[in-house]
């Protein structure tokens, strides 16, 4: 039987956050919790022992169900090898999730392995939680955006680990600065204060965003912001004090989207101190796909 929660370690300290987030969301959703230790290669700073007994610890007082494991290898190798990459579920709803949180690499030996992060999401189709910091209760919850299907996966999920603790909603787009001169572009660029109202992808989204949230009972709101996406977002993040951010993944469509634009979910999450909850859309069998 899978585990429904998979969290990793190479010891470090920075990753206790996400031991403890995954023990707090085990708990919540009675979910099975797989706890794998990463033996790296010439790393003899960060002793897995030790924070797997800090980890048992606290596993048994939140009385879990939950097993360990140690792994020798590279961080991105070993988790890519437990998502089983090559059969991706052709499903929304999420068997698994995975949770991590920082590696604590040297600068140097960062640039010659790459950045975790970044890696490990365009692989993985579970959704993933990215803990660089501990906040608990979830008190609001920022949802971004865009427009597009994996908004919804991300928002689904989001309300889902939102209702457990009754946590506000902020639904989130930002419209960026735009020099195409079609139709729908204008009416966006003309629109965005009251981008909610207008008939384009974007208002759609945030009202049928909108309706979903406040039929779970949540208090709900829509916030339009106007820039640089990843800076608006990292603003409106620091403003809010959110506690949690839901957002796509850019390599949620099989076209060729994610070839030409930017990384912004893999931006965020190396920049924000918020734990971002980044989500995967996955076609369903017999769907066309996008292509651009």
């Amino acid at each position: 039987m899978k585990p429904n929660i998979m969290i990793f370690t190479n010891g470090f300290e920075g990753t206790w956050p996400a031991i403890q987030y995954g023990a707090w969301i085990a708990k919540s959703m009675h979910a099975r919790l797989l706890l794998t230790g990463i033996v790296e290669s010439g790393d003899e700073n960060h002793p897995v022992e030790d924070i797997f007994s800090k980890a048992v610890s606290l596993f048994q007082e939140f009385e879990i169900d939950y097993s360990l494991e140690l792994e020798n290898g590279l961080a991105e190798d070993v988790i890519m090898r437990h998502t089983e990459l090559q059969k991706p579920s052709q499903t929304n709803d999420p068997e698994q999730m995975l949770i991590l949180g920082p590696f604590g690499r040297a600068q140097v030996r960062k640039l010659l392995v790459g950045k975790s992060f970044r890696k490990i999401m365009s692989a993985v189709t579970a959704p993933i939680l990215y803990i660089p910091a501990m906040r608990v209760p979830l008190k609001r919850v920022l949802i971004c955006m865009g427009g597009l299907d994996y908004s919804f996966a991300a928002e689904h999920l989001g309300l889902k680990v939102a209702q457990m603790n009754q946590s506000s909603i902020t639904l989130l787009t930002v419209v960026p600065p735009i020099d195409l001169d079609y139709p729908e572009a204008r009416k966006i660029r003309d629109n965005w204060k009251n981008l909610v109202e207008t008939d384009t992808t974007q208002g759609r989204s945030l009202r049928e965003g909108l309706k979903m949230a406040r039929e779970t009972g949540l208090e709900a709101r829509v916030t339009v912001r106007h820039g640089n996406i990843v800076e608006q977002i990292l603003a409106e993040i620091k403003e809010g004090e959110y506690d949690l951010v839901c957002m796509g993944s850019q390599y949620s469509t099989k076209g060729l989207r994610q070839y030409y634009t930017p990384n912004i979910t893999a931006d965020v999450a190396e920049s924000s101190v918020c734990p971002i909850l980044t989500v995967r859309y996955l076609e369903a069998p017999g769907s066309n796909p996008t292509t651009a």
